[in-house]
């Protein structure tokens, strides 16, 4: 049996989220297990009173079969996080969405990806500095995620495809909802270079609730988040917000603190975020300046035994050198070595600062 029916099935429960999907799935084995449970066994689990009803509810009114079927029809993919190709950077979040809707095609080298987002009313300064970073990131075969949003977004992924390179929308609205109707062209230009990514069931229309927790998305799938132009409301702050709670680096571009469209970067850098003057503060930050080597060395594999050691102490949970020191017999340094080279091969990611998974 297909058990994506299962998990589209799920993604259609109001209520029933990552963490509460998780314990289920955890409980009773499996996500078919979860969708087929008796009622004691859901009330065992913790679900709410209406998140319960809720479940119910669909049970007798989902098809699970038809519902797989019509996205498949649609030549839409989709990712749980049973998949193996389920993005890296997003499976090591708690709020990763179980299951990701997408057009187009996501690759391995996606996992290299930073974020420009903004505001929809950019400046002069605002659209060219997102011309100039996006172009710049493509030329350093850096995928830019951005929510294909009027202004600042549209322009990074404009910039992005010009430029010859990969970007990646993340949408408030099913992946065949394409919005706002502007930049539908744009959306579809991206499906050959890109993809066009969602966490909501195919036929959601876009609704101003669906935005701020989309953005967790745009971070989430990233390294680090740009934040080109922003007034103090804006949505691309929220995207900010959620990148700081994820370990992910902020760059904030300085603008006039006459211009009430940089005050939010402003604050942002006042409150740590690190300003970017140029390319290489995102570059050097993140650690991509030797991406070349990574992707000549990323199909090599563990040949050494003392690499195989490692891997078989790291797993999608982040450990510190420290941490990885005490659990191997050999010295920090030795295994700050290793985990260079492994990095460079693609078997570990750093997360944080000295924090290692395995990729």
């Amino acid at each position: 049996m297909n058990q994506k029916e299962f998990w589209v099935a799920f993604n259609k429960v109001p209520g029933i989220g990552s963490t509460r999907l998780a314990r289920l799935i955890e409980t009773c084995g499996s996500v078919e297990a979860a969708w087929k449970a008796p009622i004691q066994e859901l009330r065992s689990v913790g679900l709410d009173k209406r998140s319960l009803e809720n479940l119910l509810e669909a049970r007798r009114t989902i098809n699970p079969a038809a519902e797989v079927e019509k996205v498949e029809k649609a030549g839409i993919n989709m990712l749980t996080w049973d998949d193996a190709n389920y993005p890296a950077n997003l499976r090591q979040l708690e709020t990763r969405p179980p299951l990701l809707y997408a057009r187009g095609q996501m690759i391995e080298e996606d996992e290299w990806a930073v974020a420009i987002v903004g505001t929809r009313r950019a400046s002069a300064y605002g659209r060219e500095v997102a011309h100039k970073l996006a172009t710049e990131l493509a030329h350093n075969k850096i995928t830019v995620i951005s929510g294909l949003a009027l202004g600042v977004d549209a322009i990074a992924h404009r910039a992005a495809l010009d430029a010859g390179g990969r970007t990646i929308a993340v949408l408030g609205s099913g992946v065949d909802q394409l919005y706002p109707a502007q930049n539908r062209k744009l959306a579809l230009e991206m499906l050959k270079r890109g993809a066009v990514v969602s966490e909501y069931p195919v036929g959601t229309l876009p609704a101003a609730s669906n935005f701020p927790p989309r953005n967790r998305i745009i971070s989430g799938l990233s390294r680090g988040v740009i934040i080109v132009e922003a007034g103090k409301k804006s949505g691309a702050l929220i995207t900010a917000n959620y990148a700081a709670e994820q370990g992910r680096e902020v760059f904030a571009v300085p603008g006039s603190i006459l211009h009430p469209g940089s005050s939010g970067c402003n604050a942002l850098i006042q409150s740590g975020a690190t300003p970017l003057l140029s390319i290489d503060d995102v570059l050097d930050s993140l650690n991509l300046k030797r991406l070349g080597d990574k992707e000549e060395a990323r199909t090599a594999i563990a040949s050494d035994p003392l690499e195989n050691q490692l891997l078989n102490h790291l797993s999608l949970e982040p450990r510190t050198v420290d941490d990885i020191v005490r659990s191997v017999e050999m010295s920090s340094a030795q295994v700050s070595s290793l985990l260079t080279i492994m990095e460079l091969k693609g078997l570990v990611r750093q997360t944080n600062p000295l924090s290692y998974v395995r990729a």
